[in-house]
């Protein structure tokens, strides 16, 4: 669906849909629901989305797998021209972050 046709409300859901699609391969939830998800900006005009978003630990070894992933898989929403997905560490990701049924999923509940 282009984005002409596409309402913002319609398009942050495509973009939360497909965040759901990326996983962390060490932990079976997807980042959305892990809350590593900060930002989502979808500029005026629909073509530039900017997603700052974080990791489990600053370490984590999986993060560039992880942050192409995110990449790939929003810059495949037709009518973006430019995607940007900044790793940011402030404020620093806790469990308290994750979605209730993350929490529920690793048994944290």
């Amino acid at each position: 669906m282009d984005n002409s046709r596409m309402d913002k409300i319609e398009l942050e859901d495509k973009i939360v849909e497909l965040l759901k699609t990326v996983y962390d391969p060490e932990i079976p939830v997807n980042v959305y629901d892990l809350g590593l998800i900060y930002r989502i900006e979808l500029n005026d005009d629909r073509t530039q989305l900017d997603v700052d978003m974080t990791m489990t630990a600053p370490s984590c070894p999986m993060a560039d797998f992880i942050l192409e992933d995110v990449r790939q898989k929003l810059e495949s929403i037709e009518g973006l021209k430019t995607v940007n997905v900044n790793l940011v560490f402030e404020p620093e990701w806790t469990q308290d972050m994750m979605t209730e049924e993350a929490r529920l999923e690793l048994g944290l509940l």
